[in-house]
C-alpha cells in the first residue's frame, strides 16, 4: 500500500507520524515546505516551493493509494484573508487536482467544523467551497474531516487563541474530554481519524463521499484507535 500526503503544521506532522507506525503502510511520500521531523526506510520528502507541489504530485510513479491533506494557515500568518485564501482554497485545490491526475484512489482533507459554501463568513464559506470542488473532482472515495478548534496547533498562535486552547485543555483534563469533545479534538485524535476514514474508504467502505464530524472524528480517532492498539 501506498500513500501520498502533504504535511503542513502541526496537523500534517501528526498525520505523517501516524502513517509511519503502520506496518500496512509501505510508503509514505511528503510533499512539504521544510524538512520533516520523521525520517525512517518508508518516507520520501520532497522540500521545495509550493508552487511546484501540484507537478510533483502529478507525476508520481506509481500513483499513491491516498493522499491527506492537512494544509491550511491563519488570516494573521497568511497577512490577510485574500493571502489565506491563496493557500487554504488554491493550493489545496491544486494539489487534490494533481492527486486526481496522479490516479489518486482516495483524497482525505482537514476541513473546518464551521465550513459551509453558503456561509456569510469568509472563511467558513471558504472551506465550503473547497469541499464542493474537491468532491466534483470523482476522486473513488472523498473523505473530509470537520474538526473544531485544533489542540496542539500552530506554534505562531496569538495570545487569545493560545488562552482558548489552555481552556478547552483544562476543561478535558478535568472531564475525560467530554467537556470539550464537542468543540475542541487534539491534533493527534483528527490525525488518527483521517487515517482511519482513509484507509476504511480504501477498504471500500463507506460512500464516495463522506464528511466525518466532531463526534466520529473523537470515536475514530480515540476510541477505535485504542481498540485497535489493543488488539
Amino acid at each position: 500500500m501506498n500513500s501520498a500526503y502533504a504535511p503542513i503544521g502541526t496537523q500534517g506532522s501528526h498525520i505523517l507520524s501516524t502513517l509511519l507506525q503502520l506496518p500496512g503502510i509501505s510508503s509514505v511520500r511528503t510533499f512539504t515546505r521544510r524538512e520533516p521531523k520523521d525520517t525512517g526506510a518508508k518516507l520520501n520528502a520532497t522540500v521545495e516551493d509550493s508552487s511546484k507541489w501540484a507537478a510533483g504530485i502529478s507525476a508520481i510513479t506509481p500513483p499513491a493509494d491516498i493522499f491527506f491533506s492537512g494544509l491550511g494557515t491563519t488570516r494573521a500568518a497568511a497577512g490577510g484573508f485574500e493571502n489565506q485564501r491563496k493557500i487554504d482554497y488554491d493550493l489545496n485545490l491544486e494539489t487534490a487536482q494533481a492527486a486526481k491526475k496522479a490516479g489518486v484512489k482516495v483524497y482525505v482533507l482537514i476541513s473546518s467544523g464551521g465550513a459551509n459554501p453558503n456561509s456569510m463568513m469568509g472563511y467558513s464559506k471558504m472551506k465550503g467551497e473547497l469541499e464542493e470542488a474537491v468532491k466534483e473532482l470523482g476522486f473513488e472515495k472523498t473523505v473530509i474531516l470537520r474538526p473544531g478548534l485544533i489542540l496542539g496547533g500552530r506554534d505562531h498562535l496569538r495570545a487569545g487563541e493560545f488562552a482558548v486552547q489552555g481552556v478547552a485543555r483544562l476543561f478535558g483534563a478535568v472531564s475525560g474530554g467530554w467537556l470539550s469533545d464537542g468543540w475542541a479534538q487534539d491534533a493527534d485524535v483528527i490525525a488518527k481519524a483521517a487515517v482511519s476514514g482513509g484507509l476504511k474508504a480504501l477498504a471500500g467502505e463507506g460512500p464516495a463521499s463522506l464528511t466525518i464530524g466532531q463526534s466520529e472524528i473523537i470515536r475514530l480517532g480515540r476510541t477505535e484507535w485504542k481498540t485497535e492498539e489493543q488488539k
